[in-house]
């Protein structure tokens, strides 16, 4: 082991969060040290939103012509693709970004970090001791693996595999019906994939709406997906040059890989944090209204299990940094939008009926049929659809919550998730005035129709 090196702050972990926090520790002069055990950017970057966003648009433009006015439909070039998303995720390579931060004044370790000390805090990695006032853990999550008969012996992909995928396969079965299942079943079915999607509940995206689920379901349904729930596989086995995957109502498919998509789990195996007076539950790290886990401890991003997503991630990594800056600032996690990038787009934010009613707030509930009523679903597409639903506080006639399955609804889910987070009155939404023809016309139709 090396003589200790100071820091003012160490970064284990640089995926979003990591990222956000060390570029605003570094722009405000602070001496910082970063350490990533794989590649700069995390998850998301290489294995995730950018690989499966970039997947996923193609498919999406092709499903987009086929709809609009006067338009074939277009080819699709996979080796084209392919090497475009190899662009996209810099081909698995972060030299750039290794040098970049050297460039601003990082120290740059590659390794598994551990805390071996603290008062202050003493990090090792790579065969150094790291010496510091603040700590910002940022380690992500990993895919868990469901407990499957067999799964050790058949080809199984996680996420990772999924999106780094070079040749498609012609079978497929996807063990998970939330946001990643959801979203590979559309690519997959799209390329020409006989995809079998296997959802443990009751319905698909169980986070969400019943309504949500059921309008994903169907359109799965209709692009070829065999949508499957309240089922779950048991068991898997090799069978010839394949797979034989066993459902729990004894069905049994034949498969060339098992898709993992049944959730991650926060990161904190290997840290250390046990030795250092640490607890670290299987929800990840309980941090309070900082992101602080302990004084000069600090985490952001999916290890603190408040809610897995890139956005909440890179928030988290703005309140870490103000907090070791000095700046007073506290989390609040209302309004945080939700999308899952099918086609159409699947967009919610705020609570669902049931979270309300638990919260114990009573609620009306509003849904609108967006071609019926508006001109643009007409202009956008020969057939359109889409459904916009919004939940609002009956005593206090704001909106909590909103959910759409629509074209571009990413893009336009944040009029609600704006409203939601300010508490404006829902009589704001009705009285708006919105472009025409747009989209976001159904919030003053869906609003009118919410009974107080």
């Amino acid at each position: 082991m090396v003589n200790s090196a100071r820091f003012d702050v160490v970064v284990i972990g640089m995926g979003p969060g990591g990222e956000v926090a060390a570029s605003r520790l570094l722009a405000a002069g602070r001496r910082v040290a970063v350490v990533e055990r794989e590649l700069i950017g995390g998850e998301c970057g290489y294995w995730a939103c950018i690989p499966s966003k970039t997947l996923l648009r193609p498919v999406e433009a092709r499903s987009g012509a086929r709809g609009a006015a006067g338009l074939g439909s277009p080819g699709l070039d996979w080796a084209g693709l392919r090497g475009y998303r190899d662009q996209m995720i810099r081909h698995l390579d972060d030299t750039r970004q290794v040098d970049e931060y050297r460039e601003n004044g990082a120290t740059v370790l590659r390794g598994a970090a551990r805390l071996v000390g603290r008062d202050p805090w003493r990090v090792e990695v790579a065969g150094q001791r790291l010496t510091a006032e603040h700590v910002v853990i940022a380690t992500g999550s990993a895919a868990v693996r469901p407990p499957i008969e067999g799964l050790d012996e058949v080809e199984v992909w996680t996420n990772r595999e999924a999106t780094t995928l070079t040749e498609i396969p012609e079978r497929a079965v996807l063990v998970g019906g939330g946001a990643v299942g959801v979203e590979l079943a559309y690519f997959l079915a799209g390329m020409g994939t006989r995809v079998v999607l296997a959802q443990r509940g009751d319905r698909l995206l169980t986070r969400e709406e019943p309504r949500v689920g059921e309008l994903v379901a169907e359109r799965l349904r209709r692009d070829g997906v065999d949508v499957r729930t309240g089922t779950q596989v048991r068991r898997a086995a090799r069978a010839g040059g394949g797979t034989v995957v066993e459902f729990d109502d004894g069905t049994r498919e034949e498969t060339d890989v098992v898709i993992l998509g049944a959730g991650r789990r926060p990161r904190t195996d290997g840290l250390g944090l046990a030795d250092v007076g640490v607890e670290a539950g299987e929800r990840g790290l309980a941090v309070d209204e900082r992101c602080r886990v302990a004084d000069g401890l600090w985490a952001a991003g999916d290890v603190t299990g408040v809610a897995l997503f890139t956005h909440v991630a890179k928030y988290q990594g703005r309140l870490v940094a103000d907090g070791i800056l000095g700046r007073e600032r506290r989390a609040d996690y209302t309004g945080v939008p939700r999308v899952v990038f099918a086609e159409p787009e699947i967009a919610a934010v705020g609570l669902t009926a049931a979270q309300a009613a638990a919260a114990g707030i009573e609620t009306v509930a509003a849904e609108v049929d967006l071609p019926t009523s508006l001109a643009r679903p007409w202009t956008y597409e020969t057939e359109p659809r889409g459904t916009l639903g919004l939940l609002a506080d009956r005593d206090r006639r704001t909106l909590v919550g909103a959910w759409a399955v629509a074209p571009l609804s990413g893009e336009w889910i944040h009029t609600a998730a704006l409203a939601i987070r300010a508490g404006l009155p829902v009589d704001s939404l009705d009285d708006g005035i919105a472009q025409f023809p747009t989209y976001s016309e159904g919030y003053a139709l869906a609003a009118e129709r919410l009974e107080f």
